[in-house]
C-alpha cells in the first residue's frame, strides 16, 4: 500500500511546482520590447492618434476577448482618443476579423485584440483598401500569416518574448505599455491587473511564471478595485472578498454568458460601467443570460449522451441547430465526465461548427489538424479548439479521428496531475487548509490538489439543492468528523456505507468559524 501523505510532504510537493519559475515578481516580467513588431505597431497607432485618423478595435466574444477590448478602449478613453469598437457576434458574424466586418468600418487603422492571426482574407482586403491592420493575438500561428502592417503574437517563431503562453488580454496590455512609452505619458499599467487576472484564468493559461505573478497580484487588486462592475458583483452575490475560485466559477462564466447567449457587448459595457447602480442593472441582465445558458447546457448535454461509445477513444457529437454558444461547455463536460477528448458540432445550412476540448496530455488541436484536408477551418490551442466542416464529411471526420486517437494511451488521457496521493482523515485540518491556500491561485499547470481517502464511514447523508442533485455527507474516522459535498453526484452514499473518495479541500467559512470542507470529485468505491 502507498504511504500516506503528511502535511509537510504536501507543502514540499506544491512548492516544487514553481522551482523553475524565472519570474517571481512583477518587476521581473518581460519588457514590451521583446515582442516582435510591437514597436512598429505602437508607432503607427501613435501617429494615428496624433493625426486624428480613424481607429477601430476588433475584439472577440469570450472573456479574454472582451477584457482585451476593455483594456485597449479604456486606455484610449483616458487619453481622449476617438475610436470605434466591434466585438463580433458569435451567431451573425462568426469568429474574428472577416471581410464583412472590414466592410462595416470606415477607418485608417484596425487593431485586433485576441484574434486576427488567421484573418488572411480580411488582411488582404485591408491592404487593398489602404487600411493598416495591426494584429494582436496569442493563438497558434498558421503556416501562412495574414499580410498585416504589424503582427504582435508571442507564438511567432522569430519573436523573442520568453513566455509564449500568455492570453490575448496580456498582449493587448503589452500594446498599451508600448503606447505609453511611445507617447511618453504617465499611466498606471497596474490598474488593469484586476481585469488581467480574470482573462488569464478564464483562458486557461498556465499559472506559472509571469502568469502566476500577475494573477496573484491581480486578485489582490480585484478586491481593491474601483471598477463599478466588481463592486456590483460583490453586492449582488453578497461577497466580502473575491478569490480565485470566484473568478473560475462565478465571474468568468458570467462575462462569457452574454457572448454565448446573445452578444458580448453586454459584458463589455458591464465591465465599463461608470457607477454601481448602472452596473447592477447590467449585471442583473447578464445573470439572467447565464441562467438561460445553464438550462440550455443541461438539455444539450443530455442530447449528446447517445454519442458516447464505451470502447471509443474520442467523443464526436452533432445535431441540427444545437446552440452554438453552448457546444464548447458541453464538450468540456463530456471530456471531464468520460475522460476522453470531445468535439460537439452544431449543424446549420449544410455546415457544422464545432468546439473541441482535450483532456490530460492530449493535444486536441493536433488531432484536428491531422484532418485538415476535409475541414473548412480550425484554430485554437492544445486544450481547446474550434473547427468547421461540411456535413457530408462529418462521418468520415469522426471515423478518422477515432483512428487517429486509437494510439492514445490511458496515461495521456488520465494525466490528471492533480492527484497528490493518499491521505488520512487526521491530516485534514485548518493547518492543511492554510498550506493549500498559500499555493493559490490554482489552474493550468498548478492544478488544485486532489487526495484519496480510503474506507471512511458515512455518518450522515443528505440531498441538497433545488432538485436534490447534490449530496452532503458527514464522514467519520475515529474522532475526526469531516463535512463533504458532492455536486451533481453520480453515485450515492448513505449512512452506514464505507467509501473511498477522490476530493479537493476547500474553505468553509460559516459564521466566522473556518473549517476544511471536502469537495468530492468521485466516489471511487463503496463497501
Amino acid at each position: 500500500m502507498a504511504s500516506l501523505l503528511t502535511k509537510e510532504e504536501i507543502k514540499r510537493i506544491l512548492q516544487s511546482r514553481f522551482e523553475n519559475d524565472e519570474c517571481t515578481r512583477l518587476n521581473e516580467i518581460p519588457k514590451p520590447s521583446s515582442l516582435k513588431d510591437i514597436a512598429r505597431a505602437s508607432k503607427r497607432i501613435v501617429h494615428a492618434m496624433k493625426n486624428h485618423e480613424r481607429i477601430a478595435i476588433v475584439g472577440d466574444y469570450d472573456v479574454d476577448g472582451v477584457i482585451s477590448s476593455v483594456i485597449l478602449s479604456q486606455f484610449f478613453d483616458d487619453l481622449g482618443v476617438d475610436y470605434s469598437l466591434i466585438i463580433p457576434n458569435r451567431f451573425t458574424d462568426g469568429y474574428g476579423l472577416n471581410p464583412d466586418i472590414v466592410a462595416k468600418l470606415d477607418v485608417h487603422v484596425i487593431i485586433t485584440v485576441d484574434n486576427g492571426i488567421s484573418a488572411i482574407e480580411a488582411a488582404h482586403i485591408c491592404k487593398e483598401q489602404g487600411i493598416d491592420l495591426i494584429i494582436t493575438d496569442h493563438h497558434s500561428v498558421p503556416s501562412i500569416l495574414p499580410d498585416a502592417y504589424a503582427i504582435v503574437n508571442p507564438k511567432q517563431e522569430d519573436c523573442a518574448f520568453p513566455h509564449c503562453e500568455i492570453c490575448g488580454a496580456q498582449v493587448a496590455w503589452y500594446l498599451v505599455a508600448a503606447l505609453k512609452e511611445e507617447l511618453g505619458v504617465e499611466y498606471d499599467l497596474s490598474s488593469f491587473l484586476d481585469l488581467l487576472c480574470i482573462a488569464i484564468m478564464a483562458d486557461m493559461m498556465a499559472l506559472v511564471g509571469m502568469n502566476r505573478v500577475m494573477v496573484k497580484k491581480g486578485i489582490v487588486e480585484l478586491n481593491h478595485s474601483k471598477r463599478a462592475a466588481f463592486e456590483a458583483i460583490k453586492q449582488y452575490f453578497g461577497k466580502a472578498t473575491l478569490e480565485g475560485d470566484d473568478i473560475s466559477f462565478l465571474i468568468a462564466p458570467l462575462i462569457n454568458s452574454s457572448g454565448r447567449m446573445e452578444d458580448a457587448i453586454f459584458s463589455y459595457e458591464f465591465l465599463k460601467s461608470k457607477n454601481v447602480n448602472d452596473a447592477l442593472v447590467k449585471l442583473d441582465y447578464i445573470v439572467s443570460l447565464n441562467e438561460a445558458r445553464k438550462e440550455e447546457e443541461r438539455l444539450l448535454f443530455e442530447a449528446t449522451l447517445p454519442y458516447v461509445k464505451e470502447g471509443e477513444n474520442i467523443i464526436v457529437a452533432w445535431g441540427e441547430e444545437w446552440h452554438e454558444g453552448i457546444v464548447g461547455i458541453v464538450a468540456s463536460r463530456l471530456s471531464k465526465r468520460f475522460k476522453k477528448p470531445a468535439i460537439v458540432f452544431s449543424i446549420r445550412n449544410e455546415k457544422a461548427k464545432g468546439s473541441a476540448r482535450g483532456i490530460g496530455d492530449v493535444d486536441i488541436l493536433e488531432l484536428i489538424r491531422s484532418q485538415e484536408a476535409i475541414l473548412l477551418g480550425y484554430g485554437g490551442h492544445k486544450g481547446a479548439a474550434g473547427v468547421s466542416i461540411e456535413i457530408k464529411h462529418l462521418e468520415q471526420f469522426r471515423a478518422n479521428l477515432e483512428q487517429a486517437s486509437s494510439h492514445l494511451n490511458k496515461e495521456a488521457l488520465e494525466a490528471d496531475n492533480d492527484l497528490l496521493g493518499e491521505i488520512s482523515a487526521d491530516q485534514i485540518d485548518f493547518e492543511l487548509l492554510e498550506i493549500l491556500e498559500n499555493q493559490e491561485p490554482y489552474g493550468q499547470k498548478n492544478p488544485k490538489p486532489s487526495f484519496l481517502l480510503r474506507n471512511i464511514a458515512v455518518k450522515v447523508d443528505r440531498l441538497i439543492g433545488k432538485d436534490g442533485q447534490h449530496l452532503k455527507l458527514i464522514l467519520q474516522e475515529g474522532s475526526n468528523a469531516l463535512e463533504a459535498l458532492f455536486f451533481n453526484y453520480d453515485m450515492k452514499a448513505k449512512q452506514g456505507d464505507h467509501i473511498d473518495i477522490l476530493f479537493t479541500v476547500s474553505r468553509n467559512d460559516y459564521r466566522g468559524l473556518v473549517t476544511p470542507q471536502l469537495l468530492i470529485k468521485q466516489i471511487v468505491k463503496k463497501y
